[in-house]
């Protein structure tokens, strides 16, 4: 159970998390505390890439923690007990044997679960919290808001995700929504959110390192930034045949790569300053490329 004690500390920081949901499979928080921050004051959660590695995450947004006083928590599924894509990119949503389990233990409630309980014990106010993921990350968020909902978050960016889950009921989950029991109210709520895509406009190349090559994926373009630009077309499109507005929206970041240093930098711009950082403020080129 999260303590505010836990949070009284200024700087960086990891705990254990332990979600009701996957017992015996704990959940690391890396953290960071901003010299200036306070509860009244914005809460980024951050989704990790298939490295697992939430300390790097969580170190990417330190400079925009203390410029914007803010508490930075990188939930982190270590691969020991959330191995390979379908423990954590796809949320645990199917058992080893294909069978969809069920929806309590699947770990896309984590981000929300944690905001209540900061929120409960007076480590943040009530609705000052955004979320991030970067690659599988970004898998993480579109998937989560798509099946369990945006939950307590301002804004949800999902940036150069290798691969979406199309608003599409008749594929089946990871590649589609389908078999999940969703229906058109839920598609339309999914529409509807305020889901905010980010690509790379150098994340196009077809032979990335740990880009998704199944058929599903290979069939929703060549490289991320094509992929991305999919997904958005087809949730406009899921839009208009359902009669409801489309809500998403999309930004080309220039320069950048497969780089989580560089889209995080990015994201803080936009939520915090309203715009794009510049290429130096980037620091296109220099941030660590990683999945």
């Amino acid at each position: 159970m999260i303590k505010a004690s836990d949070f009284d500390r200024t700087g960086a920081f990891a705990l254990s998390y332990d979600f009701q949901g996957q017992p015996d499979r704990p959940v690391t928080l890396n953290c960071y505390r901003a010299t200036g921050y306070a509860p009244g004051k914005e809460v980024v959660l951050v989704q990790h890439g298939m490295m697992r590695n939430g300390d790097d995450y969580r170190d990417f947004w330190i400079e925009a923690a203390e410029r914007y006083d803010l508490l930075i928590v990188a939930p982190s599924f270590p691969d020991a007990h959330y191995p390979e894509a379908p423990s954590y990119n796809d949320g645990m949503v199917c058992g080893a044997d294909g069978a969809v389990t069920p929806g309590e233990s699947w770990i896309y409630h984590v981000p929300a679960r944690l905001v209540a309980q900061l929120t409960e014990v007076g480590v943040m106010a009530e609705g000052r919290a955004r979320i991030y993921g970067h690659s599988a990350g970004g898998q993480f968020l579109h998937r989560m808001v798509s099946l369990v909902g945006y939950g307590p978050f301002r804004s949800v960016i999902a940036a150069n995700a290798g691969w979406y889950s199309l608003p599409d009921l008749d594929a089946p989950f990871p590649a589609g929504l389908g078999g999940l029991g969703l229906g058109d109210g839920d598609l339309r709520r999914l529409l509807e959110s305020d889901l905010w895509i980010l690509g790379g406009e150098k994340d196009c190349e077809s032979n990335a390192d740990n880009l998704p090559s199944n058929p599903e994926a290979l069939a929703q373009g060549p490289g991320r930034l094509q992929r991305a630009k999919n997904y958005m077309a087809q949730g406009r499109a899921a839009a208009a045949r359902l009669g409801c507005d489309f809500n998403w929206r999309f930004t080309e970041v220039p320069g950048v790569a497969h780089d989580g240093c560089a889209m995080g930098k990015a994201a803080a711009g936009l939520w915090f300053e309203g715009a794009l950082p510049g290429a130096e403020a980037l620091g296109v080129g220099t941030g660590t490329v990683n999945a």
